[in-house]
């Protein structure tokens, strides 16, 4: 029985790195332990919830109640709303009795995430054998769960990403293969031939199962208005309605449009055409982003925004290889390392740079510091905050202050004269942050239930703009991770709210703020404002809310 809020987060959080589902999403990826394998059969589910509870009611034994330390008070606060995301994805979202799909990412996904390093060694090969032995179980076990409850859409989308995984699965391996890896033996190989054959057989045959099985899924039906503010007030700890969010998301839109036309009509802009790409291989694209990482640096300090401590690695791109490139469509090929490798460099890959990049890939192709300023403040964020003094603090909660500091970062750096050189960047930092308030739009009305999946698609290829078939699948997307769309916008939005009401101090400095804020990265800004101002407001709101019966589970 733990004794202290550490030993809780310790407990629970080892626990946690076995019971998490895999996700699409790169920030909350984990370091598993040695041996792991993702188990949603039902009787491991009844071990999770059982574990949960006991995990709950602990936690409330340790409550320092009104009269303890703010800082341990929002320690507390912060395993509460850890423990209330377990329900909200078990009880709520439900993802491993409604989306097939589910079960590709903890198959195949999870051998995703096993490339996603630079280094692919003897060991992580074995242990994407292992990851690809197992997957004719999940998905035997993901056809026991959906059976009866899985939604259509979700299945459909499911369907469309396995439309080629044998062709996927025998690419990556045959690359892995030919890779040059000491103290892999031929023993080794062999097993990883055959783990992927069966992989691929498995994953094929599941893809032919769905779409067999069409016709007795079921419709979408929304997460819902009690259950979505439920989610704002006790998991991300927003202080905020869904009315509220949406004019958020909408003034944003208006503003960052409204920026983003001045910009282009400043730069003789015709149209919404994007950047040019303006390198001719990938290494040269990656040569110059290590250049630019090192610049980006030196301009924080420069101009006194964020100390870069010298402990700390660096954030380098790497042209995508042959044995990733198959299966990208599984999440974010990035590796922002973990809380053991801080003396290891982030990383990501990029296809080749050319004129028909999608969207993200396109901006960084033209300008490679417009990744930086996001996905490798995400890299800085994270190492600092896996390094923080108080170890409840070193986790994720929620994505609203990740990417709200990551796209608040975006801005920064330009208001503060990064992007003076390239009119072109200026304009597509703009239209980034149009995006993220148009998906705070889509993010509450799929889950209040005022849009369909296939408005949603449709007021994305409309006002992004975007084409039909990515946008059908962001919507799609969106519609079964309801809260994430919105983290960028409304965690900015925060940001700046705390940064205005500190600098009102005397003897306030912008670089100490942005340093505490990037440490404290985890932590929601209402905690933070809570923390950093004496100033509970936040907290009094979403406490108002529980109160008024807004914010419902159940």
């Amino acid at each position: 029985m733990s004794t202290s809020l550490d030993d809780l987060c310790a407990d629970f959080w080892t626990w946690r790195a076995g019971q998490q589902p895999r996700s699409h999403d790169d920030i909350p990826r984990l370091e598993r332990p040695a041996g792991w394998i993702p188990d949603f059969s039902a009787p491991a589910r009844a071990d999770h919830a059982a574990a949960l509870l006991e995990f709950e009611q602990r936690l409330e034994i340790l409550d320092p109640g009104p009269d303890g330390a703010v800082a341990d008070r929002v320690d507390h606060l912060l395993l509460r709303s850890a423990m209330a995301r377990v329900r909200w994805e078990s009880d709520v979202l439900r993802m491993w009795a409604r989306h097939p799909g589910f079960y590709v990412h903890q198959s195949l996904g999870c051998v995703y995430d096993l490339l996603t390093p630079v280094e692919v060694d003897a060991g992580r090969i074995r242990d994407i054998t292992r990851h690809l032995a197992s997957t004719p179980k999940i998905l035997d076990d993901g056809r026991a769960n959906v059976a009866g409850t899985a939604v259509s859409e979700f299945a459909a989308l499911a369907a469309g990403e396995l439309a080629t995984v044998e062709d996927d699965v025998a690419r990556m391996v045959d690359a892995l293969c030919r890779l040059d890896t000491p103290g892999l033996t031929p023993a080794d190989i062999d097993s990883l031939r055959a783990a992927g054959a069966a992989a691929a057989v498995a994953l094929g045959g599941y893809r032919d199962w769905i779409t067999a099985s069409a016709e007795g899924f079921v419709r979408w039906t929304p997460v819902g208005d009690d259950d979505f503010q439920w989610f704002l007030t006790d998991v991300a700890l927003l202080p905020f309605t869904t009315d509220e969010l949406l004019a958020i998301g909408r003034h944003e839109a208006d503003r960052a449009a409204a920026f983003e036309l001045l910009e282009r009509r400043r730069n003789g802009t015709p149209g919404r055409s994007k950047p040019p790409p303006v390198f001719s291989t990938g290494a040269e694209q990656a040569a110059a982003q290590a250049e630019m990482e090192l610049g980006i640096r030196r301009f924080y300090e420069e101009r006194g925004l964020l100390s870069q401590p010298d402990w700390m690695r660096h954030y380098n791109t790497h042209p995508l290889p042959d044995h990733v490139a198959p299966i990208t469509w599984l999440g974010v090929a990035d590796d922002l390392t973990g809380p053991s490798r801080l003396d290891q460099n982030g990383s990501a890959f990029f296809p080749p740079p050319g004129p028909d990049l999608p969207y993200f890939y396109a901006a960084n192709a033209h300008d490679p510091r417009l990744g930086i300023v996001h996905e490798g403040v995400h890299y800085q964020q994270l190492v600092l905050s896996w390094a923080h003094p108080r170890p409840v603090r070193r986790h994720y909660y929620d994505s609203t202050a990740n990417e709200g500091v990551a796209f608040y970062n975006e801005e920064m750096m330009l208001a503060s004269g990064l992007f003076d050189d390239n009119p072109r960047s200026r304009e597509v930092i703009y239209n980034f942050m149009r995006l993220r308030a148009l998906r705070v739009v889509v993010d509450v009305h799929l889950a209040r239930g005022s849009m369909t999946i296939a408005e949603a698609g449709a007021f994305l290829e409309r006002e992004v703009p975007m084409d039909a078939a990515t946008a059908r699948e962001e919507a799609a997307f969106f519609a079964s991770t309801p809260g994430l769309a919105m983290s960028y916008q409304i965690g900015k939005t925060q940001l700046l709210g705390l940064l205005n009401d500190a600098a009102r101090a005397d003897g306030f400095d912008l670089q100490a703020f942005h340093d505490r804020v990037w440490l404290d990265g985890n932590v929601p800004f209402s905690l933070q404002r809570w923390e950093l101002l004496d100033d509970p407001s936040d907290l009094e709101r979403i406490g108002e809310l529980r109160r008024s019966g807004v914010a419902r589970h159940g």
